[in-house]
């Protein structure tokens, strides 16, 4: 894996976290330090338009009968791209780059969620769609999918994934908690909290992975 200027930090966490309105103050935070901020998205990727297409695909509620496998090879996919594509170039140029979800949705979504493959499995792939990128700094926003689920309920019909049955949400929960326990650059952030207290949360943890005193 390369090591490059910049820093590649990532928002992870079921629906209804709040990850777009802390990202977004986060973004304005780091610019206020003198950093160039490149946000992003997955599954496609801000100015990567086959990752975006791909985006369609995923996310369109009349693909409900698409199987697991495609669905975490189309995730690859697009990821694939939008590291080419989108990450990478910014990385070289210093940016910090701040992506709402990546390889630790794919864990959580595809393989506790899902039930698909086993992990090193999915580790393997993805490290060959990616060519190993690893974010510097995953901040894992967790909320009880209940209520994550009653935030966005106006809108939950438009997206395949977040209208899954709550069990499935369950899982995923489950699945990113696991993970954060094994691994030592997540940090999780209790969402169901006042938008200034989460964020200052977020802000000491990222302080400290861009050097900032």
């Amino acid at each position: 894996m390369q090591n490059y200027p910049g820093k590649f930090i990532v928002f992870e966490g079921g629906e209804g976290t709040g990850k777009t309105t802390q990202i977004k103050l986060l973004e304005k935070k780091l610019q206020e330090n003198g950093f160039h901020v490149f946000l992003t998205r997955e599954p496609g990727g801000t100015n990567v338009p086959l990752a975006e297409k791909i985006r369609i695909m995923l996310k369109d509620p009349e693909n409900k009968n698409m199987c697991p496998e495609t669905e975490l090879f189309l995730f690859l996919a697009s990821r694939a791209q939008h590291v080419q594509r989108g990450i990478v170039p910014h990385l070289e140029r210093g940016d910090v780059v701040i992506s709402d979800r990546f390889f630790g949705s794919t864990l959580a979504y595809q393989h506790f969620g899902r039930g698909l493959f086993n992990i090193e499995e999915v580790k393997k792939i993805n490290d060959f769609a990616t060519g190993g990128l690893s974010p510097a700094l995953t901040l894992l926003l967790d909320i009880p999918p209940e209520k994550g689920l009653e935030r966005i309920k106006e809108n939950i019909h438009k997206d395949r994934l977040d209208s899954e049955a709550l069990p499935f949400h369950q899982k995923v929960r489950q699945g990113y908690l696991t993970l954060a326990k094994t691994r030592s650059n997540w940090a999780v952030i209790p969402a169901d909290n006042t938008i200034e207290t989460v964020f200052n949360q977020i802000w000491d943890k990222v302080r400290e992975t861009v050097n900032l005193n």
